[in-house]
């Protein structure tokens, strides 16, 4: 057996978590282990299974061609740091328990570094119509080689000081940019603070006019675009009570930051009107009206019947003018060319029969 890949040492944080990565290949394909020397001088290699340490520790193992393993440690602890090592082997008696095996495991090594998270201090404050969001660090850290805001995977500011304090400034008011921020450290490994921009939710239809045919489904649908996410959602409409508590044809679908209302059987008389749908968080609530108009099933027919219409009234229009219309008169020299040479030929014909009896 032989590696292709070993696994790296790794600097990383309290709380944090690693993986490690090991590929061996040989004939037969050999069997890949994992192996912990914790740091402290009385501690000796123990192996590693999946679930091991309060199932923080995941192990994945393939064999295919050749074998590859992947040992992942979530949560970590100061505890976790020390040697892991990859071991391999095809020995057939490599797991014997009295045999000694003919071929040693082969071993691949890579330290783990865990370091104690420092604290940070996130703060956000409203000034003269700016979001002030701030980052404190204090604690042990390693050397800082400048900052990175970010929102999701968006870079909103860097810059290369190497001071525990760090801040960033947003035009407009917290409901327009309500959110989670990070605040990023460059060290090594990296460090990460989160500010948050917490409001109540900013509810908004997805359309604020609904139009159904009667006996149709009708649907409703509101979002909150908001941070923190939505967690109780309610329709009520017209002033009425929760809809969640109306007749089996109202159906209430609510998934974070949207809500759905699906209506059955769609009816003129009592579905027509105003639904609000309202949004609770920990910071309050907030609510959206939805105006839903129900048309009646030959609603749609109307156009199709009035374009029908406007095609008869044509048709008869130019029915009635073509009747009426005088036919068109043949000119004279179409009729005069022929009839005189006819004439001419009777005459002459009737002529020579005369002289004929004469003689």
């Amino acid at each position: 057996a032989g590696f292709i890949k070993s696994p790296l040492s790794q600097k990383r944080l309290t709380q944090d978590s690693v993986e490690l990565y090991c590929e061996a290949i040989g004939n037969p394909i050999p069997e890949i282990q994992w192996w912990f020397e914790g740091n402290d001088p009385n501690e000796t290699y123990a192996q590693l299974w999946d679930g091991a340490r309060q199932d923080r520790v995941k192990i994945n193992a393939t064999y295919n061609l050749h074998s590859t393993s992947t040992i992942y440690i979530a949560n970590l602890t100061s505890d976790d740091s020390g040697m892991y090592e990859c071991r391999a082997s095809n020995d057939p008696d490599r797991n014997h328990l009295s045999k000694s095996p003919k071929v040693k495991w082969i071993r691949s090594q890579a330290n783990v570094f865990v370091i104690e998270r420092p604290d940070i201090k996130a703060n956000v404050a409203e000034v003269s119509g700016k979001l002030v969001l701030t980052c404190n660090m204090s604690g042990t850290y390693s050397s800082i080689k400048g900052h990175e805001w970010m929102r999701g995977d968006k870079v909103l500011h860097t810059d290369e000081t190497d001071s525990a304090f760090t801040s960033y400034t947003i035009e407009g008011k917290m409901e327009e940019h309500s959110g989670m921020y990070e605040c990023v450290y460059k060290t090594n490994p990296e460090i990460r603070g989160q500010v948050n921009i917490s409001v109540a939710p900013q509810v908004t239809a997805y359309k604020k006019s609904e139009h159904g045919n009667e006996g149709d489904t009708g649907v409703l649908t509101c979002k909150n675009p908001s941070f923190p996410p939505v967690t109780t959602w309610s329709w009520y409409k017209n002033g009425q009570g929760d809809l969640k508590n109306a007749s089996g044809r109202y159906i209430i679908k609510s998934s974070g930051n949207k809500t759905e209302l699906r209506i059955l059987k769609l009816n003129i008389e009592e579905d027509t009107g105003d639904y609000r749908c309202n949004a609770t968080n920990s910071y309050g609530s907030g609510d959206a009206t939805v105006n839903l108009r129900v048309r009646s099933r030959l609603a749609a027919l109307w156009p199709f019947l009035g374009i029908v219409a406007e095609v008869l009234v044509l048709v008869t229009i130019i029915f009635i003018y073509e009747k009426r219309r005088k036919p068109d008169e043949v000119p004279d020299d179409d009729d005069g060319g022929s009839a005189p040479l006819k004439s001419n030929a009777t005459n002459h014909k009737d002529k020579n029969v005369r002289q004929r009896n004469a003689n």
